[in-house]
């Protein structure tokens, strides 16, 4: 699997989510996070000026948007939300925050547009960050199950193929492959 471009939709996603933010507020009085401390933070973090990451703000952000999404439960930005806080989890390196968030996407919001993506990067972080091949295989499999046309399919293939395997041994079978080929 291409591990550059996982990283590389992961950062794009969080960027066409930040763009595309929904600002028609359904905040209620009960909750102190609104839209608009949300929608101040993103400003900030991504901001053009940002020179370096602010992991602080970056998990206060998180924290926003979960707290968000379970005071909304049927509000539509609960799923994006709870993708953008697993997106930060994954990039600071905090997996098994990652996979709890997508497990709350997969199984609170299942019609949630990007639910086959969540799917897929479950399977990454344990694959990628836990090293949890058992888990990971699972989810690819269950994955492969329900999207087999997902842009991810292949990913998810090869990735199933190289489970546990080091990066010498994937250059050693790909030499193998290359020399029979010839």
């Amino acid at each position: 699997m291409n591990i550059l471009r996982i990283v590389l939709i992961s950062i794009f996603s969080t960027f066409l989510m930040v763009s595309c933010n929904n600002n028609s507020s359904k905040e209620s009085s009960d909750t102190e996070i609104t839209i608009e401390d949300i929608t101040k933070l993103e400003s900030e973090l991504f901001s053009a000026n940002m020179t370096t990451p602010d992991v602080e703000k970056a998990l206060d952000l998180a924290d926003m948007y979960v707290s968000y999404a379970d005071l909304h439960i049927d509000d539509s930005l609960g799923p994006i939300y709870l993708f953008k806080a697993a997106d930060i989890q994954m990039n600071i390196g905090n997996p098994k925050t990652t996979i709890a968030l997508f497990n709350n996407i997969i199984n609170m919001y299942p019609d949630y547009e990007n639910i086959h993506t969540a799917m897929f990067l479950k399977g990454f972080v344990y694959e990628d960050q836990l090293n949890d091949y058992t888990n990971a295989r699972k989810c690819y499999e269950e994955f492969l199950e329900k999207f087999p046309e997902s842009d991810f399919a292949d990913d998810a293939v090869v990735s199933l193929n190289n489970l546990g395997k080091s990066p010498e041994e994937l250059i050693k079978e790909f030499e193998m492959k290359n020399n029979n080929n010839k």
